[in-house]
């Protein structure tokens, strides 16, 4: 894709613009960037508020575990239909059409709890709703970058999405402490649905030029095979999907048993909570940042390996703290190699993946990033109810530690592969090969 199809209005002049910043040279992004970073503090707000919500009624550790597993399981069960939609549909389109549905269930979970009428079930219910709304937005919004920014910006496309992503993280949790402990919850689910009318503004502003998809023929089950036989052939991007479904499944879950270690063990209440979120965003604010200061693909490979090591080692150290400002600063590195791991690999497989299977590959990766988590988020819930909610963190931590030397382990034999899917695309210097899949690349581990 040229960069005259990506966007076809002026862009700044890129001299005018730090390299950190390139990608906002294109007009599309600068919408996309400005409407996604009101509305993503009100996410993280919601995010916040709707925990707390279910723990000030429940005060279950399991029912915290289970409303995240309702929350993001349709990820995992719907995103295949997402990712075919998103190779097939207009993404420009699809985004517009699921950031409309996110609202108005935000606005609903704002009207039950403002009027006093929400209960468990609905908070379940409505959260289920937003996971299958999320199993088609992510696969099209994630392959929507490149056609924002083309394939020349699209490493610092993804770097700035993520700091967009963890600054909000860090404004949004403190917001919603405030909110909840001073005016209830309800305000906060109701300040997330006014902000997404900011993002669906920035994409009807949009001027997008990508060119139609050839029509598919056959049906969505091949399209969606067809994805699946590309990742399970192609050694380096299976890798990349394996790791970070481990530290999904295993490490991810920390967030869901906060309001335990606010309220029972560190003793902060709601606002301990928002500081101890806005903690984790601040490391990961950090991490996305260095992302943006980083030119080519070059060693991402080994910052995915020592990025999951460290976000283990440093789960371990959280979960031995008894004090609350030792409890925060051990957060600060826990977003921060959480970042660097997950950048680092949608970068590289987003730098891998030809276009025509992007949606349905990053589809994979949505499946991985949060439909692992409901799992997680289950599984963390029963054994917090077991076995403490420290011990539950220090495990996940210790299999995120070995996934990450498990990875480095491989890299060796992963990166002739890697550099061959890399030429093909066009995001690495040298000859490219003759196959762009390379067939064998399999057995390659």
């Amino acid at each position: 894709m040229s960069k005259s199809q990506v966007d076809q209005a002026p862009a700044i002049s890129p001299l005018r613009i730090p390299t950190a910043l390139r990608s906002l040279r294109h007009r599309n992004f600068q919408l996309f960037f400005t409407g996604q970073l009101i509305s993503l503090v009100g996410t993280w707000m919601q995010t916040v508020a709707q925990s707390w919500l279910v723990y000030r009624l429940t005060g279950s550790a399991l029912l915290l575990g289970t409303v995240g597993f309702a929350s993001q399981i349709p990820v995992f069960l719907l995103a295949p239909l997402g990712g075919t939609a998103a190779d097939r549909r207009r993404r420009h389109r699809i985004a517009i059409g699921t950031q409309a549905s996110a609202m108005a269930l935000a606005f609903v979970l704002a009207f039950l709890t403002l009027t006093g009428r929400v209960q468990v079930w609905h908070i379940f219910v409505l959260a289920a709703s937003l996971g299958a709304v999320n199993a088609f937005d992510i696969p099209a919004r994630q392959a929507f970058l490149v056609e924002m920014v083309g394939k020349e910006d699209l490493m610092n496309a993804i770097a700035l999405n993520s700091s967009m992503f963890n600054g909000a993280r860090v404004i949004g949790p403190a917001i919603a402490g405030i909110l909840v402990a001073r005016i209830g919850e309800g305000w906060c689910f109701f300040s997330n649905a006014v902000s997404y009318i900011a993002v669906i503004i920035g994409l009807l502003m949009m001027k997008v030029h990508a060119p139609r998809s050839a029509p598919r023929q056959g049906s969505a089950l091949k399209d969606i095979l067809e994805g699946l036989n590309f990742v399970r052939s192609t050694a380096p991007i299976r890798a990349l999907l394996l790791l970070l479904g481990l530290l999904s499944l295993m490490g991810m879950p920390y967030s869901v048993l906060m309001p335990i270690f606010a309220d029972q063990i560190l003793h902060g209440g709601a606002r301990g909570l928002g500081i101890l979120m806005g903690a984790t965003g601040v490391g990961a604010l950090i991490g996305a940042i260095m992302l943006t200061l980083k030119q080519g693909v070059r060693g991402l490979g080994t910052w995915v390996a020592f990025s999951a090591a460290a976000f283990g080692a440093a789960l371990i150290l959280f979960s031995s703290s008894r004090h609350f400002w030792m409890s925060a600063a051990f957060l600060v590195p826990v977003g921060l190699f959480m970042m660097l791991e997950m950048a680092s690999s949608n970068t590289l497989i987003q730098a891998m993946v030809p276009d025509h299977l992007r949606g349905r590959v990053m589809a994979l990766y949505s499946m991985m990033f949060m439909g692992m988590a409901p799992f997680g988020a289950l599984l963390a819930g029963v054994l917090a109810h077991v076995l403490t909610a420290p011990i539950t963190i220090a495990m996940g931590g210790g299999f995120c530690l070995l996934g990450g030397i498990a990875f480095r382990a491989k890299l060796p034999a992963l990166r002739p592969y890697a550099r061959q899917l890399l030429v093909a695309q066009g995001m690495a210097g040298g000859e490219p090969p003759e196959q762009t899949t390379a067939p064998g690349l399999a057995s390659s581990t």
